[in-house]
């Protein structure tokens, strides 16, 4: 989990909020905040339920990636199976979801490897973020909105790929570093 810490030279303090706009995914508010100096500002910001990546590592090593259309981006990109955390689900449970649902796999391990906040410049966004290992095949069941694909990418192509410019996804990135430091990639 992530924790919070506290200065009192750097912390603002909540004084009002005012909605700006309500979606699907995000709910953005424009919140009025008071600075360690007394002055006050504002402080827009997107809210996010949170959402969980996968390394799924293959017996060989390999990693499975999925492709997909990312219209903000607008390119098809490599990342790791992802995805939002439902109201009320578990992180946990969310993670073998998303990997099943996204890829077609299933798997006997798991590690969690910690949690990112993705942007915390204007999002309270975080991905907490799992190594799978011990993988079965069985049939993708994405959701009716996704159209992925399903890539096995040897760790020798993995850098190459980052270098390159093909691999950029932050939650990807992240979850490989931890793997690395870890000394398990």
């Amino acid at each position: 989990m992530l924790k919070k810490m506290s200065d009192p030279a750097l912390d603002e303090v909540f004084v009002s909020s005012k909605p700006a706009f309500d979606g699907r995914l995000l709910h953005v508010h424009v919140d009025k905040v008071r600075l360690p100096n007394g002055r006050t500002t504002t402080r827009e910001m997107a809210d996010h339920q949170g959402a969980i990546a996968v390394v799924p590592i293959l017996p060989d090593g390999s990693i499975i990636f999925v492709k997909q259309f990312r219209y903000p981006m607008g390119t098809v990109m490599y990342e790791l199976p992802a995805g939002k955390i439902d109201p009320g689900e578990d992180k946990d449970v969310c993670a073998v979801r998303e990997l099943s649902e996204e890829t077609g796999y299933e798997a006997d391990n798991w590690e969690y490897l910690g949690a990112i906040a993705t942007t915390p410049g204007f999002t309270n966004e975080v991905i907490y973020l799992y190594a799978a290992t011990g993988l079965h095949r069985h049939a993708q069941h994405t959701d009716p909105d996704e159209f992925i694909t399903v890539e096995s990418i040897p760790r020798d192509k993995i850098l190459p790929m980052i270098e390159e410019g093909l691999l950029y996804d932050a939650k990807s990135l992240a979850a490989l570093g931890i793997l690395s430091m870890k000394g398990k990639l």
